[in-house]
């Protein structure tokens, strides 16, 4: 009787487990899993040390956090540019500074940390832009002739700004500047904007930019995710209505996990179905989801029309990925994150890198 009854526990939680693992709707992404005894692949390192180019002094670049990471695959292995913090005293959260780490595996399972930032403030044309604050949550994408494309955040305490840098080789970066600084006369340049994720497709097994109708596109922003088109992708125009007015595409909805916020997550993927963007998602537990948690992001997916980006066609219901394991619910950000940025194809698996309670990295994989 015993041995039924435990056979019919394990029965139970295997089917419990494959349900957890199928998808809310046919288009979406997935469904991702976490490995087997999941950890954070990267973690702060207050030993490591750099000459900071801007006041010449020796600092531990890392020693607050690692989290929120980009990621892209070049030739065999996977490079993860993670959002690196100095801790300064004991500051709130974007007080400290930031930089852009970066970390390679040839596996998917262990990651080996650079010694050093790959991109931060320098003096240079960006600093007004980008100090004391530092670099922060990048994105990036590849060109079909090999260009890597870094979307980021500056933060100089003042307006955080969207802007875009490029380089032949992820070590050497052009920085080029906010994104909308050009756009009618920089009506939006002194605006907030964050969060840039650029359209790419699947080419031969890896994700390249895409264009749409002979232009890039861009989802971008937080409260609301708006919509952006380039040629070249660095000089940025913002879709608006009519008016003149920013045209949201995607909003809170109360009643849901995304009821505080939403966010673009990670470089969305042009399908047969439409464009699959993973966003990230805030929930306001008084007119959210009450057992969720108040302000604690998690992660949604939404479907919109390939031949008109600013479409929705279709939105989960249910977040496909929240804070469950003890590293994403403790850090600096202790109502609890996975706060997605990261999407690479690689060896025919897909990986999901995110950040945890803006403190750690994780990632979670899916069959393609």
């Amino acid at each position: 009787m015993r041995t039924a009854i435990l056979f019919l526990s394990f029965l139970l939680l295997s089917l419990t487990n494959i349900f957890s693992q199928t998808k809310e709707k046919e288009w979406m992404l997935g469904p991702f899993k976490r490995p087997d005894n999941a950890r954070p692949i990267l973690q702060k390192d207050g030993a490591s040390t750099f000459t900071d180019p801007i006041t010449n002094k020796k600092v531990h670049w890392e020693s607050m956090a690692t989290f929120n990471p980009a990621a892209i695959v070049k030739e065999d292995s996977i490079y993860v540019l993670y959002r690196a913090e100095e801790k300064l005293g004991e500051k709130e959260i974007g007080g400290h500074r930031s930089r852009i780490g970066m970390a390679t595996s040839s596996d998917g399972l262990r990651y080996n940390k650079w010694p050093a930032p790959v991109f931060y403030p320098k003096n240079d044309n960006q600093k007004t832009n980008e100090w004391p604050g530092g670099v922060e949550d990048p994105r990036i994408v590849e060109t079909e002739d090999g260009l890597y494309v870094l979307t980021y955040t500056q933060w100089n305490r003042k307006v955080p700004k969207l802007a875009v840098a490029t380089s032949k080789d992820l070590v050497n970066w052009e920085k080029h500047g906010p994104v909308f600084q050009h756009y009618k006369n920089g009506i939006y340049h002194e605006k907030e904007s964050k969060s840039g994720a650029i359209v790419t497709e699947l080419r031969n097994g890896k994700l390249v930019a895409a264009k749409i109708n002979g232009k890039y596109w861009m989802y971008y922003g937080v409260p609301n995710i708006w919509l952006a088109s380039s040629t070249n992708l660095i000089d940025w125009e913002p879709v608006e209505t009519y008016e003149g007015n920013l045209a949201p595409v995607l909003s809170p909805r109360p009643g849901y996990f995304d009821s505080w916020l939403v966010e673009a997550g990670p470089p969305p993927l042009l399908t047969s179905n439409g464009i699959v963007l993973l966003y990230n998602a805030g929930n306001s537990q008084n007119i959210g989801v009450k057992d969720l948690g108040n302000r604690i992001y998690t992660g949604g997916q939404a479907l919109f029309d390939v031949n008109e980006p600013w479409k929705l066609l279709d939105q989960t219901d249910e977040p496909f990925i929240k804070p469950e394991l003890p590293f994403e619910k403790s850090g600096q950000y202790k109502d609890g994150t996975t706060f997605l940025e990261g999407l690479v194809m690689f060896n025919g698996t897909w990986y999901l890198y995110y950040g945890t309670a803006d403190s750690m990295v994780g990632v979670v994989t899916a069959q393609k």
